[in-house]
């Protein structure tokens, strides 16, 4: 391709909308132009390395015997419905105003378990394996980072299908083993991680990660055997150890300690035996959560330990009326009302406890839990902080961002049983579907790699992702009459011996065209200039480490064979 006839429209500067390198580098490079926020535009060159990026994934999903399909995007609401996904979308799903109740599918679990319902009847036909690559549409609240995260953008889902839990095992092997196939080619250095399911649902799930500062993801790694989103992370952490004898129970006057901070500095307190008291409203009943010190509540265990999404933290009106005080002064014992206790494992059996005593300004010492009240739930509900200890090693926890570039989950029969998707077993018993899903973001394997691979000058295309493999430069083609036939002549060569190639000739200055070839990062550099040809050479520019070469015109074709069997 000529770049006279290429639409490259390259940027000099960093736009004021785009703070990670990716986006930076791609609105720079011409891959892609902004239309509205978190929507893009793909323009030639970033739609290349999106056609490659796709055909990898593609490969080695047929490859474990996966069957392509193309879904609609438009879905009736009501199949959705079914699943109790449309409440666990909330906003995050497009609504469609239209006589018919339509949604824009923000993945496809309910339309593939859908198709299956109605056509796979017996064990026979078991296992499958269906798959596409097609839009998807979320309504993210605040899309940023460019392709990283978007309202519109093309995933790779896929769903197995078996007739058994050993079956699901092996497609999801089968999966784990062609995502680290597809990451690979594509150049990724990449952490597998435990995760939650979170609205998808089911049994098991792992994230496929790069670390990066450009990342929405909290992950916890000891750098040797242990990886997990901060979602799901444990650490080793010394429980309390019980005080015996243990201490008469005390209340004591605290009026102005509002917080675990103000026990510790007013009353000169271990941070440890503070017992923090926090209500939540699950489905609108309350539940009273314990966590010691300034343990955070994590979340998304939380909502696997109760089983639903649906939980919020009480209203302050709320509180008083179910404890009898106000944030800073609650706790579980004398509780105005009879609610339901849960607290984190390193509370278990503890003693000589500090709790807030359910009226404002007055708190108990010396609680035992064991003696003064009634908690018999204990859960791992607290949230890792770096330096603790990796529950698999001795090693301290990093806390690092990261980016997911895919997602593999153990669904089992949850979309099977609410869709009716069942089948016959050898004995003729009707049993539901066990399945599961797998997705990769196109984009995110894009922007990814452009976060792990550039410089200051620009990006560093590897030869799998890269939109073309040679970047053919001229230099005062309109000076040089010899510059100008020799490059068209191997621009034409190029081509024959099979090799994409991008060819500058332009009318712009040297340090224009090197300026933008470096930037757009292809990875090979053929500089065509007046000063090398009277030698009868071509200066050779290797864009990953920047090393410069010549090479004899003669010996061209074998040269540049051996030069990219050389580089990635």
């Amino acid at each position: 391709m000529k770049q006279t006839n290429y639409f490259i429209p390259t940027l000099r500067e960093n736009p004021s909308d785009a703070n990670i390198p990716s986006h930076q580098l791609m609105l720079r490079a011409g891959l892609i132009r902004q239309l509205a926020s978190g929507i893009f535009s793909f323009l030639p060159m970033g739609f290349k390395v999106y056609q490659n990026a796709i055909k990898i994934v593609r490969e080695e999903m047929n490859k474990i015997g996966a069957q392509e399909f193309l879904l609609p995007a438009l879905n009736p609401i009501e199949i959705w419905e079914q699943t109790g996904r449309v409440e666990a979308m909330g906003d995050v799903m497009f609504h469609i105003k239209n006589r018919e109740g339509l949604v824009l599918a923000p993945t496809h679990e309910e339309i593939i378990t859908y198709h299956a319902a109605h056509h796979i009847k017996s064990y026979k036909e078991l296992p499958q394996i269906w798959y596409q690559i097609q839009t998807k549409f979320r309504n993210e609240p605040r899309p940023k980072s460019g392709i990283l995260r978007g309202r519109q953008f093309t995933m790779k889902d896929a769903y197995s299908m078996d007739a058994t839990l050993d079956g699901l095992n092996i497609s999801y092997q089968k999966h784990y083993e062609a995502y680290c196939n597809i990451f690979k080619r594509c150049g990724l250095k990449y952490f597998i991680v435990s995760a939650s399911s979170g609205a998808m649902g089911g049994r098991e799930s792992q994230e496929f990660m790069l670390e990066s500062n450009a990342g929405e993801d909290l992950v916890a790694i000891d750098d040797k055997d242990y990886a997990s989103n901060v979602e799901v992370a444990s650490s080793i952490i010394e429980p309390l150890q019980r005080i015996e004898p243990s201490q008469q129970l005390e209340e004591f006057p605290t009026p102005n300690a509002k917080t675990i901070d103000d026990l510790v500095n007013q009353f000169g307190l271990d941070e440890r035996i503070c017992a923090k008291s926090v209500v939540y409203m699950v489905e609108s009943k309350p539940i009273l959560i314990l966590m010691r010190g300034n343990d955070q509540l994590n979340e998304i265990k939380l909502s696997s330990i109760l089983g639903t999404t649906q939980f919020r933290p009480a209203e302050p009106n709320e509180l008083f009326d179910l404890t009898g005080a106000n944030a800073g002064s609650i706790g579980p014992i004398n509780l105005k009302t009879k609610i339901r206790i849960i607290a984190d494992n390193l509370l278990k059996n503890a003693n000589g406890l500090v709790s807030g005593a359910n009226k404002d300004g007055f708190h108990f010492k010396n609680i035992d839990f064991n003696r003064d009240c009634k908690i018999g739930e204990f859960y791992d509900l607290r949230t890792v902080k770096e330096g603790e200890k990796s529950p698999i090693s001795d090693n301290p926890l990093r806390i690092v961002k990261a980016i997911e570039i895919g997602h593999i989950f153990k669904l089992g029969t949850k979309y099977s049983e609410a869709l009716g998707a069942k089948f016959l077993d050898a004995d003729g018993k009707e049993k539901p579907i066990i399945m599961g899903s797998y997705g990769i973001g196109i984009e995110r394997i894009i922007a990814s790699y452009i976060e792990q691979n550039y410089d200051q000058k620009g990006i560093i295309w590897n030869k799998a992702l890269a939109p073309f493999l040679i970047h053919l430069i001229t230099l005062n083609p309109s000076k040089s009459d010899l510059v100008k036939s020799t490059a068209e002549q191997l621009y034409l060569d190029i081509q024959n011996y099979g090799f994409e190639v991008l060819y500058d000739d332009r009318n712009e200055s040297a340090g224009v065209k090197l300026n933008d070839a470096d930037l757009i990062g292809i990875p090979l550099q053929i500089i065509v200039g007046n000063k090398s040809l009277i030698n009868g050479e071509l200066e050779i520019k290797v864009r990953r480490t920047n090393e410069k070469f010549n090479i004899k015109i003669e010996n061209f074709q074998q040269e540049l064979k051996n030069i990219l069997e050389r580089i990635d």
